[in-house]
């Protein structure tokens, strides 16, 4: 992905909660193009294979417990910049500390139910597409 692409997850708290449309809105709203994007159950291999590079820190399992608590939205964003201004849009991890109007401040509960994941760098938004997208579903885009 040649940096006008990013991957972001609408997690499971968001999902459960109604909170979808809105976070969509906001994405579309901010000028992103969904590129690519489709809801998933994922299990718990998905889970800590995705979330490998946290395997050993003390939130692991509550994380990998979470993220497998329900489905998830995974979606190819385009935009110019798109890891950095996508980053912008959702705000800190800790949503105590995300500035107002971004997502997480908007719609997150806490650190780990923080509503959505974004790629914090392109090679990693590459990795996390490639994990949940398809050669055949990212010839599409």
């Amino acid at each position: 992905m040649d940096g006008n692409f990013t991957f972001s997850i609408i997690k499971p708290n968001a999902v459960r909660t109604g909170k979808t449309g809105p976070i969509l809105a906001m994405i579309n709203e901010a000028g992103f193009e969904i590129a690519a994007m489709k809801m998933v159950k994922m299990t718990v291999e998905q889970a800590e294979s995705f979330y490998a590079v946290h395997k050993g820190k003390s939130f692991f399992e509550s994380l990998i417990e979470f993220m497998t608590s329900g489905p998830v939205f995974v979606m190819i964003l385009k935009h110019d910049n798109a890891v950095e201004e996508f980053r912008k849009l959702i705000g800190a991890t800790d949503p105590n500390k995300a500035e107002p109007g971004t997502i997480r401040k908007i719609f997150a509960i806490s650190v780990q139910m923080n509503a959505v994941h974004g790629s914090d760098s392109d090679e990693n938004a590459q990795k996390e597409a490639d994990f949940f997208f398809s050669t055949f579903e990212r010839f599409l885009i």
